[in-house]
């Protein structure tokens, strides 16, 4: 017999605003002004973080931290998307996300230098904590939305991971039991072109990383990760199915990481000048401030007052980690266990002991 296709697909690619910041009207979505304006505060205030963090950091005043700069709209748009009831499951790089969805900047300032109260989420709101080890978090999207499914919840949870991510086996467990399931729960890749020093190019033969979804039954769709409208209208429509019941997304962002993988890396290294200045011609914050500027949405005074507050945000978190607190330096030993364990607790006493604290 000869041999026929069984399954054709398509990866459809959206972008709204092109790099300069001119916007397709047919496409353009119906976004309160008041929303859009918070969103770009909150990609302005991710960029200004990073750059606090990086000079800490370099000061030896703050830990090893992974900087998300030039993937803010692939972060906080998404963000926009969601409700209060959503469940943010992120990794390790999306502080943007993670500050749109109420955490305290102080919280990330005592995470990155190695206080268990950076993990702490405050009352009510949904997020997970950090997950560091790639992919990991994934399965506990999964897991948190089989949960909605049988409570009938009408809410959708929201995961990251990274085009290295999407390399590992828990990536691919997670999109299949989600498949399986038909659980609401939408993947949104950050395709930042590096997994550490590794290319893109050298991870998967793949044209797209948005195909992966083809292989667990749920639909998958590119779109230009440095364009904040077309990120939201993506993940507002990827949100709003799971949340009627029509199952799982996969969403490739498709951006690039214009600083390190994290402040223990030298990209110097494995990728040249002219990729970072091409990627810098797309930055997402310009391209974003000129549409609102364009709409009369933006101008020099907000931009300024938006500076004087996040630089004054930043300044007081820098001065709360600085100054001695309530902080417990064997706090992790609180979480091994929902109880107490004799093993744990012998670990916290030698702990304590080699810091002079026992």
């Amino acid at each position: 017999m000869p041999r026929k296709d069984v399954e054709r697909f398509t990866i459809p690619h959206l972008r709204i605003l092109d790099a300069d910041g001119r916007v397709d009207r047919k496409l353009e979505p119906d976004a309160a002004p008041d929303d859009l304006v918070r969103l770009y505060a909150g990609m302005v205030r991710a960029r200004a973080v990073d750059e606090r963090m990086l000079k800490l950091q370099r000061q030896g005043r703050l830990g090893t931290f992974a900087p998300g700069t030039g993937q803010e709209a692939s972060q906080c748009a998404p963000v926009l998307a969601m409700t209060d009831r959503d469940w943010l499951v992120a990794s390790f790089r999306e502080t943007g996300a993670r500050l749109m969805r109420g955490e305290r900047l102080s919280a990330a300032f005592d995470y990155y230098n190695g206080w268990e109260e950076g993990n702490v989420v405050p009352d009510g709101v949904r997020n997970l904590p950090i997950a560091v080890i790639v992919a990991s978090q994934l399965p506990h999207a999964v897991g948190i939305a089989y949960a909605m499914k049988l409570r009938r919840e009408r809410d959708a949870v929201l995961a990251f991971v990274g085009d290295g991510g999407t390399s590992q086996g828990d990536f691919y467990e997670a999109l299949n039991f989600a498949g399986v399931w038909q659980v609401p729960v939408v993947f949104v890749i950050q395709n930042n072109q590096w997994a550490i020093s590794v290319p893109r190019g050298a991870q998967t033969r793949a044209a797209t990383l948005a195909q992966k979804a083809v292989a667990a039954g749920i639909p998958g769709l590119q779109v230009d990760g440095n364009d904040p409208l077309a990120m939201f209208v993506a993940t507002r429509d990827a949100l709003e199915l799971a949340r009627s019941g029509g199952g799982p997304t996969l969403i490739e962002a498709v951006t690039y990481r214009m600083s390190m993988h994290t402040t223990a890396d030298d990209p110097g290294r494995y990728r040249s000048d002219d990729e970072v200045a091409a990627w810098a011609d797309r930055d997402p914050i310009r391209r974003f401030r000129t549409y609102l500027e364009a709409r009369g949405l933006w101008d020099e005074s907000r931009e300024a007052a938006l500076a004087a507050e996040i630089h004054a945000e930043i300044d007081a978190a820098v001065k709360g980690l600085e100054t001695p607190g309530e902080r417990k330096p064997d706090a992790a030993f609180d979480h091994v266990f929902g109880t107490r364990h004799p093993g744990i607790e012998a670990q916290r006493a030698e702990f304590l002991a080699g810091l002079g604290e026992a």
